[in-house]
C-alpha cells in the first residue's frame, strides 16, 4: 500500500520533471530537421540522451549499458529489441551507439510538443493500415541508406505475458534480409519495474536498467526470414532466460 502511495508520488514528480525539460530542449531538437543526414539525427540522438541522463537521475534511476563495442564504425546496423515498457524507447533512442531511428506507433505523434520530439526519432507507421506499414517498410531501408542504425520491436508489442520474450513478426527479419545488414540482438531488463503500464497506471518507480547489446548476427548465405527470425529469437531468448537465472 505505501510502495503504490509513494510510486504515484514520484510519478507526479516525475511528470513535472519531465514537461520542464520537454520545454527546454523542444526547440533544438526541431532544429535539427534542417541539418544534413545522419547529422542531424546524431545531434537530435545526443541532446535527448542528456536530456535522458538528467531524467533518469531526477527520478533515481540508473542505466548500465552493455555492448557497445559491437556496434563498429562504419557500419549501420538493425537493433532488434524486447519490448516491456514505455520506458523502452526513452532508452534505445539515446543510447543506440549513433545516429538511429525508431520504428513506432503513429498515436503518439499527436501528443502537443512531445509529438514534435517523438516524430524526429521514429519511422511512423500505423499498424491498423495495410499502406502505412508498406510506406513504413520503405522508409526504413531510406534510414539505413542514409548511414542510420534502425530500431525495431519485433515483438510488435509490450510482451504482457509471463515469457521473456513474445513471437517475433517478420518485419525486421525481412529488412535484414533484403538490405544484408546485420542485427544487433537487443535486451532491455527492469524498464517495467521503473514503468509498469496498465497495470500500475501512473506509477513509476526508482530502479536500475540494463541495456545489453549483444554481437551482431549476420545474414548468412541461404538464410530466409524465418531462419533469421528464429535464429535470433533463440540468441535473445537464451540470453534473457540466462540473465534472469543469475538473478540480475
Amino acid at each position: 500500500m505505501i510502495k503504490n502511495i509513494l510510486g504515484r508520488i514520484i510519478a507526479f514528480w516525475g511528470a513535472i520533471i519531465f514537461v520542464i525539460t520537454l520545454l527546454l530542449v523542444v526547440i533544438p531538437i526541431w532544429l535539427t530537421n534542417y541539418i544534413e543526414e545522419p547529422g542531424g539525427t546524431e545531434i537530435f540522438r545526443r541532446i535527448s540522451k542528456a536530456w535522458m541522463n538528467f531524467f533518469l537521475f531526477s527520478i533515481g534511476c540508473r542505466l548500465v549499458v552493455h555492448g557497445k563495442e559491437n556496434f563498429k564504425r562504419g557500419e549501420t546496423y538493425i537493433v532488434a529489441s524486447n519490448h516491456n515498457s514505455y520506458m523502452d524507447v526513452p532508452l534505445t533512442t539515446p543510447f543506440i551507439p549513433g545516429p538511429n531511428k525508431t520504428i513506432a506507433k503513429s498515436e503518439l505523434a499527436k501528443v502537443p510538443l512531445f509529438g514534435l520530439i517523438y516524430q524526429r526519432g521514429s519511422i511512423l507507421v500505423d499498424r491498423k493500415s495495410e499502406k502505412s506499414r508498406r510506406e513504413s517498410y520503405v522508409k526504413m531501408k531510406e534510414v539505413l541508406d542514409q548511414g542510420l542504425h534502425m530500431c525495431i520491436y519485433p515483438e510488435g508489442t509490450r510482451n504482457t505475458t509471463g515469457e521473456p520474450l513474445k513471437s517475433f513478426h517478420d518485419g525486421a527479419f525481412k529488412l535484414a534480409v533484403e538490405t544484408k545488414k546485420a542485427i544487433i540482438p537487443t535486451l532491455l531488463f527492469n524498464t517495467k519495474k521503473v514503468l509498469p503500464g496498465k497495470s500500475k497506471p501512473f506509477y513509476l518507480w526508482p530502479a536500475k536498467m540494463e541495456i545489453y547489446f549483444l554481437p551482431p548476427e549476420p545474414v548468412q548465405p541461404g538464410d530466409t526470414v524465418a531462419s533469421l527470425k528464429e535464429r535470433v529469437f533463440n540468441i535473445m531468448y537464451a540470453f534473457a532466460r540466462e540473465h534472469s537465472r543469475k538473478g540480475k
